[in-house]
Parts: structure tokens; sequence; C-alpha cells
């Protein structure tokens, strides 16, 4: 069986890593060097780097503090933000990201999640999706979960993944920094919808989330977290030690 991944994920904003929620009322936490340092070392299985601001900004990723960071990760690392073209794929990777994650530059360009597919191959493309319940409807929304797109978030996903997006990574706004649960009935719909690996992310607030989450929902392949890893709230090692004794396999 497969193991399941536990990814940190790094929100950076003016080079600090930051953490809010519901997407609001960001708060400063530490450096992404030494936070990357410490994940690559503590037994996180990948990494996420998000420029949260890039894209509400419109402008690129901060490449300098992108490269110091991938310098200091020896597991796969993850980038997205501010990614508009195939150029901006390009950048990143050279910077040193393993696979690049694209939300609203899709959006914008539906095409570009094909383009950089044929490129650099369905596993860099990761499809990064936020999305919040309006009128009972799953919408999608852009920049920095500020836009309200209209979109239904089942169908958008679908479309990206038969256009070569080799992951999904579900943002729940809705359960986003609350540490109520991730949200499994948003998750469902997507993994009954898709064939690719489906990242959950949004509302881990201790140990037994993630279980309850990979015991509901079988299908889904990793855990996306941010705060309770980066205020202690829940050790990586221990988290896993308590997966295995649940029959749920991890990378010890």
């Amino acid at each position: 069986m497969i193991t399941k991944r536990i990814i940190p994920c790094l929100d950076v904003r003016d080079g600090r890593v930051v953490k809010g929620k519901n997407f609001l009322g960001l708060q400063d936490v530490d450096s992404p060097v030494e936070l990357a340092k410490f994940y690559s070392s503590a037994g996180a299985d990948e990494l996420v780097f998000y420029d949260i601001t890039a894209s509400a900004e419109g402008r690129t990723i901060f490449t300098d503090i992108l490269k110091e960071t991938a310098s200091q990760v020896f597991i796969p690392l993850t980038v997205g933000g501010g990614i508009n073209s195939v150029e901006d794929f390009d950048r990143v990777l050279k910077c040193g990201a393993d696979k690049v994650s694209v939300n609203s530059g899709a959006i914008r360009n539906p095409s570009l999640v094909g383009e950089a597919a044929r490129l650099y191959g369905d596993q860099c493309v990761v499809l990064s999706v936020d999305i919040k319940r309006v009128d009972g409807v799953f919408r999608v929304f852009a920049r920095g979960g500020r836009e309200n797109t209209g979109m239904e978030a089942i169908e958008w996903i679908r479309r990206c993944t038969g256009e070569g997006a080799g992951e999904i990574v579900v943002n729940s706004i809705d359960t986003d920094g609350v540490k109520q649960g991730f949200d499994l009935e948003m998750l469902e719909a997507v993994c009954d919808a898709v064939s690719v690996p489906v990242i959950a992310s949004g509302g881990a607030g201790c140990i037994e989330h993630f279980i309850t989450l990979f015991q509901a929902l079988p299908r889904v392949d990793a855990g996306l977290a941010a705060s309770i890893f980066h205020f202690g709230e829940v050790r990586i090692r221990d988290l896993k030690e308590e997966m295995k004794a649940h029959g749920i396999p991890a990378r010890i």
C-alpha cells in the first residue's frame, strides 16, 4: 500500500512565513529558510512553498528567498504563487522546485495546465484550488481566496486533470485555520471526480484529524497543514507513529 504523505505548508509573504484563519488575519511565524531546514530533517515527506500575495499583487515569485529555501530542502518541494506562464514554471524549477503549483494563473489562462504538462510532464503540474461553499455550491476562488470566480469547483478540477494536472491540492477556505478537522465532504467530492493524487488542505488541528481523514477517505493521498506544525502543536514523527498504530501506511 502506498504511504500517505504528510506535507507542511509555508505560506510566504514578504519573505516571511505567515499564517491566518479562513485566509485572513495573517500573523508572522518564521523564516521560510529556517522552517524548510527544520521540516526537511523532521520527517516531512514533502514541502509546499506558496508566495501567497504574488497573484494578488500582480508580480512574480521572489526567487532569492525561494533559492535559499530550496537549498535547505532534501525532500520534494512544490512551489506556487504568481505562476502565470510556462516561463514562470521554468524559472521556479530552475530555482530548485520539483513541482509547480498553479491556481489563479490557470483560472486566467486555462491552457496553461496543458502547456506546462506537455513541456514538463503531468507529475510536475500541481493544481491548487481554493474552494468555498457559496449557497451550498463548491465555488472556485482566485487571488488568494479574495475573488469568487463563479466556477463550480468539481467541474473545474475535472477539466484541469483532463488537461494534464498530475496532482490536486484541495484548499478548503471554510475550514482553513479553524482546526476543527479536514473538509471531508469537499474532499470526497473531489476524490470521486478524479484519479490523480489528492492532497487535503485546511482544517487540521490535531493528530486525530489526520487519522480521521485517511480512515474516512482512503483515496486521499496526503494531508497538508501549516500552523499546527509551525507552532509545535503536532510533531510530524508523533503523527506518523500514530498513523502506523492505526494501520495507515507512513514513511518513518
